[in-house]
């Protein structure tokens, strides 16, 4: 897509990631990487005992996706004349639903708004954070980019 056809698009999907495996492995790296060692995502055993049934990835895990593996999936919208997208933050983050480890993500993003900088588009994006095989999203994130062209 060119950004010339951006303003074509809002209220439209733009965006559709492929299918995010959640792993135990990569719920344990993000409770390293953040410190976020609580048991409900790290001890199997002990979460299972929990309403959950089992650990569940972080909140943040999940939302973290869009800035990386959702975006490149395709889960953001790319615009053949960008030379650089910048993350410039959030409106509005909830989340919606406990993600299973086991269980497979994807983002499904839709163009609220494009506002014209120096330089640069900044795209509001609303992103649903969907959850294979569960009516409830994990997520919904209301997200700026810049895009500089």
């Amino acid at each position: 897509m060119h950004s010339a056809d951006l303003a074509t698009q809002i209220g439209q999907q733009v965006a559709l990631s492929e299918w995010v495996p959640i792993t135990q492995e990569r719920v344990n790296a993000f409770a390293e990487a953040t410190g976020d060692r609580q048991f409900i995502h790290i001890d199997p055993d002990k979460a299972g005992q929990t309403p959950f049934g089992g650990p569940i990835a972080h909140g943040f895990l999940t939302l973290s996706l869009l800035a990386g593996e959702f975006a490149n999936l395709g889960g953001s919208p790319k615009l053949s004349d960008a030379s650089m997208v910048v993350n410039y933050g959030l409106n509005r983050v909830r989340f919606v639903a406990p993600v299973p480890v086991g269980s497979r993500l994807r983002n499904r993003s839709v163009l609220q708004s494009v506002e014209e900088g120096p330089g640069y588009l900044q795209l509001t994006l609303l992103n649903t954070i969907e959850i294979e095989g569960q009516d409830k999203p994990a997520a919904v994130a209301e997200t700026l980019s810049r895009v500089y062209l």
